[in-house]
């Protein structure tokens, strides 16, 4: 019993005093354990009770035995268990004997933080938990990807942007008028002979140019117009006008400002690069069927791209009154190649277009190739190979209407990404060299197709000469397509 109770002694976990009974100088636990080995293997048997110093001498009740754990007992009777950051130590005797368990810390133990215990909240957790707060007002317009026009916006760009606005919109305009105006019975004696002059009138064929208003397309409203991408005009050579011309414009793009900016208007300066030369730009036979608009266009030059128009204007006027210092502006590719006018490419439907080249043969006009880098920049369209279904429809009405309808968006009156304003990119419009043309009554078949080969080579050198100047950011190369 005595050196049980020395066991047990608080003042064993001294130096002086695990000597004294003949204990390692290690740690208490590790001491005791090895102490109860010891004495399991020379058979020793520990008595029921423990008697410990501070205590009371009263004499103790056997303790209930203990539930039996799981778990494999050491030779002792000791278990060991590995809880996380602690080693339990737990000592069992005799079935009437006393639980004795210690608990020795792993040597990280200091280092690891407790399980137990929660780590303390941050400022911000506490604001939370105390209140609940509901969405903040005015997110959704800072995650928006919609840029919204300053306020503080020069007078000079919102007057460009007006006449843009004014020039797109200037068919539902016009016709709206025409409508309101017609809803007044003081104006139907006017509406009815004006429908008739509209539908039966050959101004916009006839070549001669009565409606032209070289003051109109000198307006300084037209260089708000240009100035609005900006736009240039850029050429290679002088054109002498001792002869003319027919201007093939590339590419078509959804509405060719450039072309309306270059050959519509004077805002480029076309008169002063090419002196002596009447240009006219040519436009569908249908827009000069709309009440008012079609005199806006006959105003501005513009004539009809039918044969007949275009023989006519190549037939008349000038010096000689046969045609010559005259000139006429095709946008070649037409609608179907407003459908590929993609951003940062350029692929023009010309390989199967030779009727201008015939015009050019039965006419005597000298061919003029004619590239705007930048065009197909100015709006973004739904694109072919992710939509093909669209693409197909838009074909079919190509083909049953004549015209189609891209399905395109740019930028707003009031914002940079959603509308139907064009984008405010530069504009290169670049003017080729010109490719003589013999004149022949009929047009022979190897014939056209030499001087369609020289115009595609023409057009090739302007795009290699100028693609690293004016179309840096460029995705693909020059494609000829049908």
């Amino acid at each position: 019993m005595a050196q049980s109770g020395n066991l047990l002694d608080p003042e064993a976990l001294r130096a002086e005093g695990r000597e004294g009974i003949h204990l390692p100088l290690k740690s208490y636990v590790d001491a005791l354990g090895d102490k109860f080995d010891q004495e399991a293997q020379q058979g020793s048997v520990a008595p029921s009770f423990y008697t410990g110093s501070g205590v009371d001498d009263a004499p103790r009740s056997p303790l209930r035995k203990p539930h039996k754990r799981n778990g494999s007992l050491m030779a002792n009777g000791s278990k060991r268990d590995r809880d996380g950051s602690k080693i339990v130590f737990r000592k069992y005797q005799d079935d009437d004997g006393e639980n004795l368990t210690s608990v020795k810390p792993l040597n990280d133990y200091d280092q690891t933080p407790k399980q137990d215990q929660k780590a303390k909240p941050s400022p911000e957790q506490v604001r939370k938990g105390e209140l609940v707060s509901g969405r903040r007002a005015g997110a959704g317009w800072e995650r928006s990807g919609i840029h919204w026009a300053p306020m503080n916006v020069p007078l000079q760009r919102r007057l460009q942007t007006l006449v843009i606005l004014g020039h797109s919109l200037c068919i539902p305009l016009l016709l709206t008028t025409f409508f309101f105006l017609c809803a007044m019975p003081l104006f139907w004696p006017i509406a009815l002979p004006y429908l008739l002059y509209v539908l039966f009138s050959r101004a916009a064929t006839s070549g001669n140019l009565s409606h032209r208003s070289e003051r109109l397309r000198s307006s300084s409203i037209w260089s708000l117009f240009a100035s609005y991408f900006p736009a240039r005009l850029h050429r290679s050579e002088e054109l002498p006008p001792t002869r003319k011309y027919i201007f093939g414009y590339h590419p078509h793009g959804i509405i060719s400002h450039g072309a309306f900016a270059a050959f519509g208007t004077e805002s480029l300066g076309f008169s002063q690069l090419f002196p002596g030369i009447t240009n006219t730009l040519l436009t569908l036979d249908s827009n000069f069927r709309i009440p008012l608009y079609r005199e806006y266009a006959l105003a501005l030059g513009l004539a009809s791209v039918s044969r007949e128009s275009c023989e006519n204007l190549l037939s008349k006027g000038g010096p000689n009154k046969e045609g010559m210092g005259r000139a006429i502006t095709i946008v070649v590719g037409g609608a179907r190649e407003s459908l590929d006018a993609q951003p940062h490419s350029l692929r023009l439907v010309l390989k199967r277009r030779k009727g201008f080249v015939k015009l050019a043969v039965r006419t005597g006009a000298d061919l003029v190739p004619v590239l705007a880098f930048g065009e197909n920049e100015l709006y973004d369209q739904v694109q072919p190979e992710q939509h093909p279904g669209i693409h197909k429809l838009q074909l079919l009405a190509k083909k049953v209407l004549g015209f189609t309808i891209p399905l395109f968006h740019a930028r707003g009156v009031f914002n940079y990404d959603v509308g139907l304003m064009p984008y405010r990119r530069p504009l290169n419009v670049v003017v080729g060299r010109p490719i003589k043309v013999a004149q022949q009554g009929k047009p022979d078949e190897e014939y056209v197709n030499l001087i369609h080969e020289l115009y595609v080579t023409e057009l090739e050198r302007l795009w290699d000469e100028w693609k690293d100047i004016f179309a840096k950011e460029r995705t693909a190369e020059l494609e000829i397509v049908e």
